[in-house]
């Protein structure tokens, strides 16, 4: 249904816009239809301090925003009428959901602006991505005070065992699955597949590919709904890159290929081994020049890069190989439909805006320079020797990286790098504050 639509009806009162922040978290508010007859001509104000939160409003330093000179103000965000979908469980009427985006100044600093942004810079380029996208999450029987209250120790996941795709606990839990294929009916999120993970409570859930702002729209709107729908039934997930020592880490893998302006296959050669064309070569030689600079689009967290300890799944480097789930980059498929690459390196906590527009900046930036890559990895990707460029593997490696990045402002804007890496910065600092458990227990009888 139609925003205008909406409002006619006479049963309608009210309506949900929301901004996505920078950790992937939709933050708005309901507003009557009244008024969303004016938000939809006009836009709605909101303080671009919320992309200066993290998930818990911890406010983080982001230079003109949130140090001495930021006043706080509302900046304008443009509603995206073409996102409208409705609320599970709510009743008609008050359903309706839209996405919004910054618009002046703020758009450098927003999420889906900046996808936007370089998805048409790509399409001028005569390159149309089509992607999809992979995300893991734990699912645990326990409320949020429940596992506050332990601590976040020794916590009840769903499923005992590690079961990668076992039906068995499928089938025990399939009222969740069910609830969650039902909930995205009403969302517009087209849910291409689930299953069993390889951890207890660990699950996965695809997004199938498509093109422009819809894919990444709807893992947000899935990430969210999500944890709504555990709150509702007393439970609670988790997308924690790592969330336990005896957990393996967790991401969201991004399906991605290119076509042409006429729609033909850009990745496909008949002609080429494995059919990967000259230009999937480059777009693949991209990923691993640029990519690594951009690491902390990837990996934005201090957990993030617990995914990297000895023993998880997480890449080993920024290597590629033909359906080599041991390298950061898989190329996946055999003809023009199915041929892509998986960029296995962002983790469940990253924003999928800013994970898909790295990938894309980087590998058509590949294209357009002719870059070649690095030999394909044949066998174990995590016994191979280290090769070529490599992702950051600390945080402030990430933001120094990220900072230092001339590619990452040409592609995002000076803007964007300068406030995203101080936000990160930020972050870190509160986390080096603190003393970890750990420390205490391992230093303060004998240390």
């Amino acid at each position: 249904m139609t925003p205008d639509a909406y409002i006619a009806l006479p049963e309608s009162k009210f309506a949900t816009v929301a901004l996505v922040d920078t950790n992937g978290l939709l933050r708005g508010q309901m507003v009557s239809t009244q008024s969303l007859k004016g938000i939809l001509k006009n836009g709605m104000g909101m303080a671009p301090a919320q992309l200066a939160l993290d998930p818990t409003d911890q406010l983080l330093d982001m230079p003109g925003v949130t140090d001495g000179t930021g006043d706080f103000h509302d900046a304008v965000l443009v509603v995206d009428p073409l996102t409208a979908r409705s609320i599970p469980w709510a009743k008609p009427g008050y359903d309706m959901l839209m996405l919004a985006q910054y618009s002046g100044e703020t758009a450098a600093l927003c999420p889906r602006s900046i996808l936007h942004k370089v998805l048409t810079r790509a399409t001028d380029a005569g390159l149309i991505a089509k992607y999809g996208m992979e995300l893991e999450y734990t699912l645990f029987d326990e409320t949020g005070e429940s596992a506050k209250e332990k601590g976040y120790r020794n916590l009840k996941t769903a499923t005992q065992h590690a079961s990668h795709d076992l039906v068995l606990y499928q089938a025990v839990q399939s009222e969740w699955y069910e609830a969650v294929a039902e909930m995205c009916g009403p969302l517009r999120i087209n849910l291409a597949k689930m299953h069993e993970e390889i951890g207890g409570g660990f699950m996965e859930a695809c997004i199938a590919a498509g093109e422009g702002l819809g894919p990444a729209d709807q893992l947000v709107i899935l990430k969210n709904f999500l944890r709504a729908l555990a709150m509702r039934q007393g439970r609670s997930v988790t997308f924690m890159p790592r969330w336990s020592e005896s957990a393996d880490s967790q991401s969201i893998h991004v399906h991605i290929s290119l076509t042409d302006a006429k729609g033909n296959s850009v990745f496909h050669d008949a002609a080429e081994p494995k059919g990967i064309s000259r230009r999937f070569r480059h777009f693949l030689g991209g990923l691993q020049r640029y990519l690594g600079d951009m690491s902390l689009l990837c990996l934005p967290t201090v957990n993030s890069y617990r995914r990297f300890a000895p023993g998880t799944f997480a890449p080993p480097g920024l290597t590629w190989g033909y359906e080599n789930r041991t390298t950061c980059l898989r190329v996946v498929g055999h003809d023009a439909g199915s041929l892509r690459v998986e960029n296995r390196l962002p983790g469940a906590d990253s924003n999928p805006y800013l994970t898909v527009a790295a990938t894309l900046a980087a590998g058509v930036s590949g294209i357009l320079e002719q870059i070649e890559p690095m030999e394909e990895i044949l066998g174990n990707g995590h016994l191979a020797p280290p090769q070529g460029p490599d992702f950051a593997r600390s945080m402030p490696e990430g933001i120094s990286r990220l900072r230092g990045s001339s590619f990452a402002r040409d592609w995002l804007g000076e803007r964007f790098v300068e406030t995203f890496s101080a936000t990160r910065q930020s972050q870190f600092d509160q986390f080096r504050a603190k003393v970890p458990d750990v420390e205490l227990e391992r230093f303060f009888d004998l240390g």
